[in-house]
């Protein structure tokens, strides 16, 4: 079955009845190595293809489908059709040349790529595999077809008829059809780095940006003439199951289980986006990290649907629903937070505060969210649309001591039987980041199976992209580690252009941040110091300073380089062991390329470190800037 990656059920409501059995006769009737789309923009012009397919050995094909009935085409030449219609004669483009002046603005962008270029033979210079284009005519049959001069205009390998994708036709006279409107076949089939790259160039929401701000790259900002010089020497996409799943989510409850950096977040970005187009009632994205909320308002600004995206930090949400509803708020004092929430929920029952405001309720790191919490944002919802995406994964839950996750999330209004989808690739990482990071963690956490209506921990996986060890660092001192960290910051930036922004420290308690904060200082390194609900909150990744925060605070973000600083202070006596290796596992996977850690006194966490065999043995007197940047 080809892998239809814009589902049906999203667009039957808007496709053709041709148009929707030939969707269906897409999925039954190629093999599993066939991707097909729906109604999709190509080029600059934003011409949009019926149909796109590609295939390994075939290539690329655009089709247009027509519902055409052979007594209702007036006339028609290669540029035009004249249409019989209860509103008298309509002129339209000829389907073909609408199908082929779609191709060559697919054809002209991806020659931009010189890696999807043959660079020796007769194809010099051109695409590296083949492409075509045609039309489908659902209602006219073969027959009739070649009874008319309709081949004058539309020669007959260009056409695929009403009774060649019939119930009773074979699947391989089916294809043959279709491999009938390519001109030629190149040998050599596409490799899967080639298609991904198709499938960057084709579609722009499914790129992983190379920084924390690039979840959406806009390649419409340069000329088709220098976009090759912009293209990453290594794209990252979405892989199919992440962009069948963003594509596929549909209405309903719907539940991601995702390990650290498996693209949870770029889903949830990807489906704001889409709804944002669709629905009336606005959009409600909720997380626990104050951090977090502010990158994802970054994003939604960026792609200019923050006023039909609410982000909120879910206490500040709390709060502003009070406000707006002329609810009096809880006087502050002990447990301010607890009673804000318990507020809310009562002005709901009341009345005051009404239910189904939004149109689409997405939570972002839904771990870290309590019972009643879910209860109340799953009430939100507007039932007329009862789109709810929680995105989970139990091995960051870091906020919450207690065993949150005894309960069934049907038991808080979530209703996801039949629709949870687990992702266990980590894309996030480099393998050594994570093969670290992986190995010290099962130390304490284990894999745990679980059924629809209850969250698994997740054993993650790695993607295999392969990147430097990480580095664990000892010195005599606190004061000798802040000034070292401090050192090397300024030695990557200066020596290695790296960009301020690209770095981030973590730490694990205020004191060591604000001893971090002042070597920095001494420094003069810009610094952002997440150190208040006020700078958390104007948090922006693009900001060109070195950012300094917690690992509470770290949580859902990356940095190309990440320090891990003051590990001799963890864990403090009396603490849960296994809740703070939680919270160093979810610090060790904000890094996307680099990670180093240090310590200056010996704990258990250290001593397992060591022992884990996978880092390689440094003294204090070895240059850790040339053992990582070379």
């Amino acid at each position: 079955m080809a892998q239809l990656l814009t589902p049906l059920h999203g667009y039957l409501s808007k496709m053709q009845a041709g148009e929707k059995r030939f969707a269906k006769r897409l999925e039954q009737w190629l093999e599993d190595d066939y991707l097909c789309w729906y109604d999709l923009p190509v080029g600059k012009r934003q011409r949009y293809a019926d149909f796109i397919i590609v295939h390994p050995l075939r290539g690329l094909l655009l089709l247009e489908v027509k519902d055409w009935k052979l007594d209702t085409i007036h006339s028609i030449d290669k540029q035009f059709a004249t249409l019989l219609t209860s509103n008298g004669l309509k002129q339209v483009f000829n389907p073909l040349e609408q199908a082929r002046q779609c191709a060559y603005q697919l054809v002209n962008q991806l020659e931009q790529d010189p890696q999807l270029l043959s660079h020796t033979g007769k194809y010099r210079g051109k695409l590296a595999f083949p492409y075509g284009y045609g039309v489908v005519l659902t209602n006219i049959t073969r027959e009739q077809f070649e009874a008319t001069d309709l081949n004058e205009v539309l020669p007959w390998n260009r056409v695929l008829c009403k009774d060649e994708m019939l119930e009773s036709t074979a699947p391989e006279d089916f294809q043959q059809c279709l491999w009938n409107m390519f001109e030629y076949q190149f040998p050599k089939p596409l490799t899967l780095p080639m298609l991904d790259r198709i499938r960057w160039h084709l579609f722009p929401e499914i790129r992983i940006g190379a920084t924390q701000g690039c979840l959406f790259e806009d390649s419409a900002e340069s000329s088709e003439a220098d976009s090759s010089s912009l293209l990453p020497d290594i794209m990252k996409v979405m892989d199919m199951q992440q962009e069948q799943l963003a594509r596929s989510l549909g209405t309903g409850h719907r539940v991601i289980h995702g390990v650290a950096g498996s693209g949870k977040t770029l889903i949830l970005g990807f489906r704001c986006l889409y709804l944002a187009s669709l629905l009336h009632k606005p959009i409600l994205v909720l997380c626990y990290n104050i951090a977090l909320a502010a990158r994802l308002r970054v994003l939604m600004q960026e792609q200019g649907i923050a006023d039909r995206v609410n982000v909120y930090h879910f206490h500040d949400w709390c709060a502003e629903l009070l406000r707006h509803h002329h609810v009096d708020p809880p006087a502050y004092g002990a447990d301010y937070l607890g009673t804000l929430v318990q507020t809310v929920i009562q002005a709901v029952a009341s009345g005051h505060i009404p239910r189904g405001q939004y149109g689409a309720v997405m939570i972002d790191e839904g771990h870290d969210f309590q019972p009643d919490w879910l209860k109340l944002v799953s009430g939100m919802v507007d039932p007329e649309t009862d789109s709810l995406l929680l995105l989970y994964d139990d091995a960051q839950s870091i906020y919450n001591k207690d065993k949150v996750l005894d309960f069934s999330l049907s038991s808080v209004g979530i209703n996801v039987r039949g629709r949870t989808t687990v992702l266990k690739l980590n894309y996030r990482n480099t393998d050594e980041v994570f093969s670290f990071a992986h190995h010290f963690a099962r130390s304490y956490l284990q894999a745990l199976d679980s059924d629809e209506d209850h969250i698994p921990l997740l054993t993650p996986q790695s993607a295999g992209r392969h990147g430097l060890e990480p580095e664990l660092r000892h010195f005599d001192s606190f004061s000798k580690e802040t000034r070292t960290i401090a050192h090397w910051l300024q030695h990557w930036h200066d020596n290695r252009n790296m960009a301020w922004s690209e770095m981030c420290v973590v730490y694990r308690h205020t004191p060591q941040g604000r001893q971090l904060h002042e070597a920095l200082q001494a420094a003069a390194i810009p610094c952002q110091w997440l150190d208040s609900t006020k700078t958390k909150k104007q948090f922006n990744p693009h900001d060109d300073s070195v950012k300094l925060m917690t690992m509470h605070s770290s949580k859902g973000l990356e940095f190309p380089l990440v320090v891990i600083a003051g590990l001799g202070f963890m864990p403090e006596e009396g603490q849960d062991v296994q809740a703070e290796a939680k919270l160093l596992y979810v610090a060790m996977t904000r890094s996307t390329e680099k990670l180093l850690l240090t310590y200056h006194q010996e704990t258990v966490f250290t001593r397992l470190m060591q022992g884990l065999d996978i880092l390689p043995s440094l003294k204090e007197g070895d240059s850790y800037c040339i053992q990582l940047d070379s």
